[in-house]
């Protein structure tokens, strides 16, 4: 019997945000993109506010997260990413984080551990962020992090940012 996964079954859960322009139509966008140049779109949270995370800024963002099942691997959705950031016109920050038209974080694919330069998965700063934490666990509640073995819902409740999230 043959227990290999088949690429076309891989799943990626990814965070987007935005904060400049149009928030919730740059989300869109990046969803169309995303569709288009990665596989498709299983599963979409709800969209949130928050304040900026790392940085002062006086624009919110709009926050979600997807499930997106991919032939992909984590480096060529990372490649997909930047290149979705770039088409919409997001310039890179030097030394920091900045307000953006729009932010494509891979979070998590499979059950996958990896440490390459540029990708780290599970995204490391997932679980400080309840901008992160609270959509994902709309999608994926149940669903078990590689490294801490916690559901989504378990890290979320144990998530020490004193943000306040709200729905859009």
């Amino acid at each position: 019997m043959n227990n290999s996964k088949q690429p076309d079954n891989a799943y990626a859960f990814f965070s987007l945000g935005s904060n400049l322009g149009d928030r919730e139509g740059n989300l869109k966008e990046a969803q169309r993109l995303m569709e288009e140049q990665m596989g498709r779109i299983e599963r979409m949270s709800k969209v949130y506010e928050s304040p900026p995370w790392g940085f002062t800024s006086d624009h919110l963002f709009c926050n979600m997260c997807l499930l997106i099942r991919t032939v992909l691997t984590p480096p060529d959705l990372m490649k997909k990413a930047l290149q979705v950031e770039k088409e919409m016109g997001r310039v890179s920050e030097k030394g920091g984080y900045a307000d953006r038209i729009i932010d494509v974080d891979l979070l998590l694919f499979d059950d996958m551990v990896l440490d390459l330069p540029g990708l780290v998965l599970p995204h490391p700063r997932m679980e400080m962020r309840k901008f992160v934490m609270i959509p994902l666990s709309d999608i994926a509640p149940d669903h078990i992090h590689p490294v801490s073995g916690l559901t989504m819902a378990e890290i979320l409740a144990r998530c020490q940012d004193p943000s306040e999230i709200t729905p859009v």
